[in-house]
Formats: C-alpha cells, structure tokens, sequence
C-alpha cells in the first residue's frame, strides 16, 4: 500500500518540465554516484530502501548490507521517474552517501595542513592571522580588515587555500577550523570548481564574530540553513558519519579568571573520523553531554595528583610513560586507575579531530592535554554550528547537475579525490 500511495503522488505531481530526459539522466547519475543502485522489475510500484548509511564505515559497507536500493518498474512514466529521483536527493541516506566523500574530503584537507610545517600558531597579541613579511597578497589573500582580523582570497580561490597548506603562515585555531573547513570543500569539488564555484567573499577567513557581516558560506550572509546539535545528540542517533566535517569546540566550563593559558581556553576542531565504538558510544549516551561529566571526573581525579615537569598529564594519561607513571607515589595509583579507564573509552580514543596546529588526534590526547595548560577548569565539548548537510550539500549537488547539464554526462564534475 505505501508504494502504491507513493506512485499515486508522484503521478498527481505531473511532468517537472519539458527537459525532463536529460534531467532525469543527469539526477540518476548523481545519485548512482552516491551509490544508489536502480533496478527494473515487476513491482507495480518504486521499492525504495535508503538504509542507515551513516553507521555503515563505508559507502561498500552500505552497498553490502543492501542499502540504498531503489527497485521499480521498468514501465515507470518519466514524469514519475523524475519526481522520485529529485526526492531522492533529499532522503537522509542519499546526504549520509554524500558525507562519504566529504569524510575522504576532510581527511585530505586536514592531512595537507597537518604535513605543513610552515601553518603555525600565533598568540593573540600577534595579530589574528599572519601571512609573513611578505604580506597576505604575496599569498594570494587581501585584507578587508584591521590588525589581521579579516581576509578574502585575491585571485584563485584554491590558490589562496594552497598558502595554508604549503605555505607559512601563522593563526590561532579558530581561524585554523575556518581553513580546514574551507580546504575540505576544495578537496570535495577540486580546483576548477571549487575557484568558479566561490565568490571570493563567500570564503572569508578571520574572526568569528566578524564572519557575520560578511558572504561567508561557514556563518555569513550566504551561509543558508544552520543545523544547530551542539551536544550532538541528532548526529550521534544518525550514526559515525553523520559527524565527518562536522566543526566544534572544546571550551572552559569554569570562569575566565580561572585560565592560566589565555591561547588555549578552548580548541576548535574539525571530526575527521569517527570509530564503531566511538559511534556506538556516542548513540548509548545520546551525544557530549554524557562525556562532559566524564572529563569533569577527569578534572577533578587531577586536582589530587602533583604535577611534575611540562606535560605531565599527556605523558601520564596519554602517552602512558611507564617510567613516569613509576615515580607515581602509591597513594595516587588509585586515582590513575581510574582515569585510565575513563580514557580507554572507545569515544576518547576513535573520536578524531583536526585542531591546528596539534594536527589530527583522538579527542582524548586533547582533554588530557588541557589538564596541563589550564589546571584549573574543567573543559565542555560541543558541535558548532554548520550548514553541511543543508546549503552547502545542496550548492554541491547543483554544481554536480550543472556541470552534467552541461556536458551531458553524469558525474562529469569530480573532486581530485574521488
């Protein structure tokens, strides 16, 4: 009955157009691309089984388990045909399809920064962003605000990124999530479409709060549809994928007054990868806020622990030096007991992020890293908000429409990663 009700529907839409044949063409490939499999067959009406592809590991996982699966009739009016396909483009399988190649997107842009050796931290009180002594336009970037606080690309929009990547210059990490963001978009489209994509403008860098009054697509004027889950708990009921991309933050809990090390209040990140675990983790505890208790257990099991020499903690919890956690007196064994096992935590140890210029870790190497910096506050960690899977998925599939409409062939738009 439902997919006789389906077809009813979609017969009552009526024909999308008089292009309908290329359009259908150029929407099947897409999604074929996706991976979604059509199949011909005797049913009187479309079979459609989407599947929860954001807890599968891979698009072939997905595939092997029999997800996305269309079956429909080989006689189906190209009308219908149509109105079922662009439907498809929106159903929650095809945008967790879509987050397999952000995720390789993602791991590509976060890989290149992390290898830079010239993309460097700079303290506040040096300037927001630092393009060097040859200036921001010697690096393809013009200034559009004071005291380093603002830029826009001057010329290639990937070229402009490449300075990140192969180039030196030196920011906090804020700006660092805005780059690794930004470069992961490139990685998705590739140069070519990534540069004629992209006003220069909608790929402002700077601070936070000033990428409000500008095109920025991460929180400016062409940002669109905002997807607010900052404890995560709509991203940890969809499942591992649905967390690739994804821009967050770990910040201070206690007052400011409490910080000793104003550059490292709070770290922005980007989640490059997410285990089974991980994500089976987050999905029974339904997101962060679960973890927050945890790293505030964490805190204070610290507190009665003497620190000695720089790094203690990440050498203690993190890296688990075993002639350090000798001298450990034996009234504290039990307190490190326990913090071991709440670090050996699948969440602590497969949730992986990129925070610059740490690089691309475990989110528990941060948490632990953050006992040492700021001692005195326990630390929170929330998404941010984004617009992934709403705009700028959808400003991605119509490039992807436009250049098959273009060439008549599906898929003809690909990144230098797929």
């Amino acid at each position: 009955m439902r997919g006789r009700a389906l077809l009813l529907g979609l017969l009552l839409a009526g024909p999308l157009g008089s292009h309908a044949a290329p359009a259908v063409d150029c929407t099947q490939g897409l999604l074929q691309r996706l991976g979604w499999r059509f199949e011909a067959s005797a049913l009187p009406a479309p079979d459609i089984h989407g599947g929860p592809v954001c807890q599968r590991a891979s698009l072939a996982d997905a595939q092997a388990a029999g997800d996305l699966r269309v079956r429909w009739p080989a006689d189906l009016p190209d009308s219908v045909r149509q109105a079922l396909l662009q439907q498809l483009l929106d159903n929650p399988a095809t945008v967790c399809a879509y987050s397999f190649l952000l995720g390789a997107a993602t791991r590509s842009a976060t890989q290149a920064l992390q290898d830079n050796p010239g993309f460097r931290f700079s303290g506040l009180q040096l300037g927001w962003i630092g393009f060097g002594a040859g200036g921001a336009e010697a690096q393809g970037w013009q200034r559009t605000r004071s005291f380093g606080r603002g830029y826009v690309p001057q010329g290639s929009n990937s070229a402009a990124l490449q300075a990140f990547q192969s180039g030196r210059v030196r920011a906090e990490c804020g700006v660092g999530r805005q780059v690794a963001q930004l470069a992961s978009q490139r990685a998705l489209y590739g140069d070519a479409a990534f540069d004629a994509e992209f006003s220069p403008a909608e790929l402002s860098i700077g601070t936070f709060l000033g990428l409000h009054a500008t095109d920025s697509i991460l929180l400016g004027a062409h940002a669109g549809d905002f997807v607010a889950d900052g404890k995560a708990v709509r991203a940890s009921a969809q499942g591992r994928q649905a967390f690739v991309g994804l821009p967050g933050f770990i910040e201070h809990v206690g007052d400011k007054a409490l910080l000793d090390d104003l550059n490292n209040q709070a770290e922005n990140f980007v989640v490059v990868d997410v285990g089974a675990d991980a994500a089976q983790a987050l999905a029974a505890h339904a997101g962060f806020a679960w973890y927050d208790q945890r790293n505030a257990q964490l805190w204070r099991l610290a507190q009665g622990i003497p620190r000695g020499g720089r790094r203690y903690f990440e050498r203690l919890l993190y890296e688990r030096d075993p002639a350090l956690r000798a001298q450990l007196a034996p009234r504290y064994r039990a307190s490190l007991e326990r913090m071991d096992q709440l670090l050996d935590d699948p969440f602590y140890q497969q949730f992986v992020i990129y925070v610059h210029p740490r690089g691309i870790r475990p989110i528990g190497y941060h948490i632990v890293r953050l006992l040492d910096r700021n001692p005195r506050t326990a630390f929170s960690i929330d998404l941010a908000l984004h617009n992934l899977h709403t705009t700028l998925y959808r400003r991605w599939r119509q490039a992807q429409l436009r250049a098959c409409a273009t060439t008549g062939r599906p898929g003809s738009l690909t990144s230098d990663n797929n």
